[in-house]
């Protein structure tokens, strides 16, 4: 997964029909800047409002997901946002002259030819990329359940089920901008003729088709054109997953199992996805502001990495892995650290060296994360460029950040600096060993 944000390297244009309205419908999306996320717009009404793609903004999970601003509407957003996520976008405005995209075939395969289309640019912000670290898991009164495991990659598990068990199928798949295009983005909605014949004789669905949907009658499949995949059903249910837990607002790391799943469980898993991003995120103190990232490691992750032990483990917790490159620990200094009462007797100050040591500790932990080096110890091997600029006292929190800036085989070299409320304190460019046990 890449490090860095990306978004469309122009605008790029679909016309069709509404689902719901059965009228035309042009949407347009177009490139965003750095943080922007998903907005939709609705040029068609005065002052052109905006909609933020954001669980929070979500009004209705019947059939589709509806988000509403005040009165403002967009309806049937997952597979716009679906095929976004997939491949790999961050930023983007979605401009409707309507209140719901283009149905076309029922999949979000005409957005990804958009994307394709125009392609992608990088951006200067980093990615936030949310590893899941603890499992997380939801369940509904009819069976449905949805749990996200820890995994070093975003999968999707999808089982789905249909009434009395019908069309019972399974899907799996890492999802990655290419197995999403070639696996996930060609699955057609799906619908049960029950379910949509009371909308069919109010005039509903106007622009529903067996050009746009899948119709399943009893046990007959009616289409067409044939079945993509033996478990189409299962791939597309895989479809809006995707883009139902977007709306959390940053992507994840983890492998999500889902068994009969809905906009509403899925809804549902996004809003506990967001808040407990946000509670994690508010472990970092409010006066520094921090880089956004991958996860947090907590102490008992930290243990699992290094070697040191009290009183010479100088890193509390790691608050940001910005890609394999970047790292940030942090280190509470209190009065009860074993070095005061030695070190400057009546004016504590924490001693140099062991701020040096605390950035050669994160440095250990961002090296020693690669798979390769599992398992290994870093060894302090040299110190250049050292500089002391501050002293650090009881009660500050000291940052220590680190960024790899050469590894080749077995040893590594780190730039690094501590920082307290900001200002730099310390820095200094080290170089290790990494060793077997």
């Amino acid at each position: 997964m890449s490090a860095v944000q990306h978004t469309l390297a122009g605008p790029a244009t679909l016309e069709g029909t509404s689902l719901h309205t059965g009228e035309k419908v042009t949407l347009t999306i177009k490139p965003a800047p750095e943080d922007h996320g998903f907005k939709f717009r609705r040029i068609d009404l005065p002052d052109q409002p905006f909609i933020a793609a954001d669980v929070e903004k979500v009004q209705t999970v019947e059939r589709a997901t509806t988000l509403a601003e005040g009165s403002v509407k967009v309806h049937t957003v997952e597979h716009v946002i679906s095929a976004l996520t997939g491949m790999g976008v961050d930023n983007a405005l979605i401009e409707m002259d309507a209140n719901e995209p283009p149905i076309g075939d029922g999949s979000s395969r005409p957005y990804v030819e958009m994307i394709k289309k125009v392609g992608l640019v990088p951006q200067n912000a980093l990615r936030r990329v949310w590893e899941i670290r603890e499992t997380m898991h939801i369940e509904t009164g009819d069976g449905t359940l949805i749990t996200i495991v820890p995994s070093k990659t975003f999968r999707v598990s999808v089982t789905n089920v249909g009434p009395e068990g019908r069309f019972t199928q399974y899907f799996s798949a890492e999802v990655t901008p290419e197995t999403y295009e070639r696996e996930i983005s060609s699955a057609r909605t799906f619908v049960y003729y029950e379910d949509v014949k009371p909308l069919l004789e109010k005039g509903l669905i106007k622009g529903g088709s067996l050009e746009s949907a899948v119709v399943i009658r009893g046990n007959e499949i009616m289409s067409k054109e044939p079945m993509r995949f033996t478990n189409e059903f299962a791939r597309h249910k895989a479809l809006d997953l995707i883009g139902d837990l977007m709306l959390a607002g940053v992507r994840i790391l983890g492998h999500v199992i889902a068994v009969k799943p809905g906009h509403g469980p899925n809804t549902k898993m996004a809003a506990k996805l967001k808040s407990e991003y946000i509670r994690m995120r508010s472990m970092v103190p409010a006066d520094v502001i921090l880089p956004v990232g991958e996860s947090v490691l907590d102490i008992n992750e930290v243990l699992k990495i290094l070697p040191h032990r009290y009183p010479f483990l100088m890193v509390d917790r790691i608050v940001d892995c910005l890609s394999e490159t970047k790292c940030t620990g942090v280190k509470n200094v209190t009065i009860n650290e074993p070095f005061f009462p030695g070190h400057f007797p009546g004016h504590p100050i924490m001693p140099g060296v062991l701020q040096l040591e605390a950035m050669a500790q994160v440095s250990s932990v961002l090296m020693l994360r690669k798979p390769e080096n599992t398992g290994k110890i870093g060894y302090f091997m040299s110190a250049d460029n050292v500089k002391w600029r501050r002293p650090v006292l009881p009660g500050d929190t000291l940052f220590i950040e680190t960024e790899i800036l050469k590894m080749r085989g077995s040893i590594g070299q780190t730039r690094c600096r501590c920082l307290v409320n900001g200002e730099v304190v310390s820095e200094a460019e080290l170089k290790f060993a990494l060793m077997d046990r």
